[in-house]
């Protein structure tokens, strides 16, 4: 059975003090189930990183970083390399949040080039997946999947694809009053692992995990992890406060004792 997820991206807020803050009061929020079925994680703005690191070191919760350069050195000015977040103490690296392809005008193009670094590196990278609305209004989500997965990973065997997760974080929906629906959540998951079974095999898409995310809250959750393909729930705001994190976590961590009984 594929372990379930809970985390969260803080974006640009949350210091190095009050990341310290937030870290002892989530550890002591989070309940038993959560340590011990879940897999943890945080991702804070590069400054915190270290406060962070501190704060959670021998604890159930692993940090990240939001972003990562696909070298390992050189005249980038302002970047940060793979070598650098793991020296941090980083376990994760976020990749291809629609805020840095709105924004900052990545493509997955680089996005290839960073999971191949991040990867040698033993970094976990989080690929990010989306559609925008105009993609969902044309029918053309699935396609769009397709050719973002096709392009992020075309340097990756089956055998990797279990040491990356995959977060499906449709564009129109990050930042909304709600979420995707549920059913259309699980649509797109399952397309997502039947993209996995064609391209690397029944073996990496039963083992690769797909998370969801994109306006999560503990009002949603719980629909959103009835559906066997989501792997768990990648949060923003209404986990930048440690209760709200440990609360979708529990929800997460109940139905991964669920999917444990059946």
């Amino acid at each position: 059975m594929r372990k379930l997820i809970a985390g969260t991206g803080w974006k640009m807020n949350i210091g190095a003090a009050e990341a310290a803050r937030y870290a002892a009061r989530l550890l002591s929020c989070l309940d038993a189930a959560s340590r011990d079925l879940l897999d943890l994680f945080v991702l804070p703005p590069f400054t915190s990183l270290h406060a962070a690191h501190a704060a959670f070191l021998s604890s159930p919760v692993g940090i990240g970083a939001q972003n990562m350069h696909w070298e390992a050195s050189g005249a980038w000015t302002g970047e940060i390399s793979a070598a650098m977040l793991a020296e941090a103490g980083c376990k994760y690296v976020e990749l291809a949040h629609s805020e840095r392809l709105q924004h900052f005008g990545e493509t997955y193009e680089f996005v290839r080039r960073k999971l191949n670094a991040a990867m040698d590196s033993r970094l976990t990278p989080i690929l990010c997946l989306g559609e925008t609305r105009q993609d969902k209004s044309l029918g053309r989500a699935d396609d769009v999947l397709a050719e973002q997965i096709g392009i992020a990973l075309a340097d990756q065997s089956a055998s990797s694809l279990p040491a990356i997760m995959l977060a499906y974080e449709p564009r129109w929906a990050i930042g909304a009053a709600n979420a995707a629906p549920p059913d259309y959540v699980a649509e797109r998951h399952r397309a997502l692992r039947s993209v996995v079974r064609q391209r690397y095999g029944a073996q990496a898409a039963g083992d690769v995990r797909i998370i969801y995310g994109g306006s999560v809250t503990p009002g949603n959750s719980e629909a959103l992890m009835d559906h066997p393909d989501v792997d768990g729930l990648f949060v923003g705001r209404a986990a930048w406060s440690p209760e709200g994190f440990a609360e979708i976590a529990a929800i997460v961590a109940r139905a991964a004792m669920k999917r444990k009984l059946s």
